[in-house]
């Protein structure tokens, strides 16, 4: 299994978007509202602009793609001002459970730590045992904050904060 993780580019954007919407229907099915997970298919072209202005200006995020095949399989967006720790993996639904969820992470957490976080943080969605699961399993702890979204079509959702201290030799 050699996954290439490496920076998305502006030419990139479709793949991107298309990756974002594969992984959010898989991932929030049954979680985000159905509404707004189908209509990121039928506005597919705003995700595609909107992801091509982000990666020619990224700002202080960084913006990763996952590459299996020649295949994008997944996508990584890391907040660089590291003010809110702001970080997210996504991985298309059929290649979960394989190890390429791990590789990321594990890239991720590197990323992080290199510009010199101590803790990093996660929002995850209560209702997302499966990413629950992944988490705890890579050393990740409920930290006893919660918070209520409401992005998705005026339902309410609480997510978690999880968190990760890190070694730093």
């Amino acid at each position: 299994m050699k996954v290439l993780i490496r920076k998305a580019l502006p030419e990139d954007a479709a793949d991107y978007a298309d990756c974002v919407i594969s992984c959010w229907q898989s991932a929030y099915k049954g979680i985000v509202p159905e509404g707004y997970l189908s209509d990121m298919s039928a506005n597919r072209g705003q995700w595609v602009e909107k992801y091509g202005k982000a990666l020619a200006d990224p700002g202080d995020c960084g913006y990763y793609c996952a590459i299996y095949a020649d295949e994008m399989i997944g996508f990584l967006i890391i907040n660089g001002n590291h003010k809110d720790n702001f970080w997210a993996i996504y991985l298309i639904e059929g290649f979960r459970g394989k190890g390429f969820g791990a590789v990321m992470l594990n890239f991720a957490i590197n990323e992080l730590a290199r510009a010199g976080d101590r803790q990093i943080c996660l929002w995850v969605f209560k209702e997302n045992k499966k990413a629950i699961r992944f988490y705890e399993k890579h050393g990740f702890v409920f930290d006893g904050t919660d918070r209520v979204v409401d992005w998705y079509g005026g339902v309410p959702l609480v997510e978690l904060r999880y968190a990760l201290n890190l070694v730093i030799s």
